[in-house]
């Protein structure tokens, strides 16, 4: 796995795709000014599907909020750098990921911005995390996390830990997001970590 030994110069894509859990995203994007990476650095894609959950989930301050703060690009705009396997982007977190965008993933069907960025990521040989949300899973769901894994994809299900004892819901939140920074290899201030407890 990449080691990078300087936050201030990555460049992380995060996309948001149609599956419920738009909170693990807007957490994350909030975690991610607490670094040092630049907000110029942030990018941001909606999938139209992830676009209408996100704003279902959460309404439209949050929608706003994202907006205002960082750069967000169209779905279906192949022409962005990061399309391109001569960027210097280094990271996509797709948070939540869908099925369907798994399974787009998986199959190498690269018809949207989405799909296509994780593509560049792959054959580039960058970090792609696909933070997975649905329950139950069948057999197809399961061959494609398989196959992205082969392909050197890191899928890193949305499922809470309870190790830190998390008093709310925001806590039980951070125990995915803070997990996707550590798999992003992104150091995050006040960042909990297991310590086996006194016998």
């Amino acid at each position: 796995m990449t080691i990078f030994p300087d936050n201030r110069n990555r460049k992380i894509v995060v996309a948001i795709t149609g599956a419920s859990g738009s909170r693990y995203a807007s957490q994350l994007l909030k975690k991610l000014t607490r670094t040092d990476i630049r907000s110029e650095n942030i990018a941001v894609i909606f999938s139209d599907n992830g676009l209408k959950v996100f704003e279902y989930e959460l309404g439209l301050p949050a929608l706003k909020e994202i907006n205002e703060n960082f750069n967000v690009f169209d779905n279906g705009d192949f022409m962005v750098s990061f399309a391109s396997g001569s960027s210097s982007f280094d990271t996509l977190i797709i948070v939540p990921c869908s099925m369907g965008t798994l399974a787009r993933i998986a199959s190498g069907a690269a018809s949207d911005l989405v799909s296509r960025t994780a593509d560049v990521m792959l054959k580039e040989r960058k970090r792609l995390i696909l933070v997975t949300r649905e329950t139950p899973l069948n057999s197809i769901h399961l061959e494609n996390m398989l196959r992205v894994t082969n392909a050197g994809g890191i899928v890193c299900p949305a499922s809470p830990s309870f190790y830190s004892k998390p008093a709310d819901i925001e806590a039980l939140i951070s125990t995915v997001t803070e997990r996707i920074l550590s798999l992003a290899s992104i150091d995050y201030p006040d960042k909990y970590e297991w310590m086996r407890p006194d016998k």
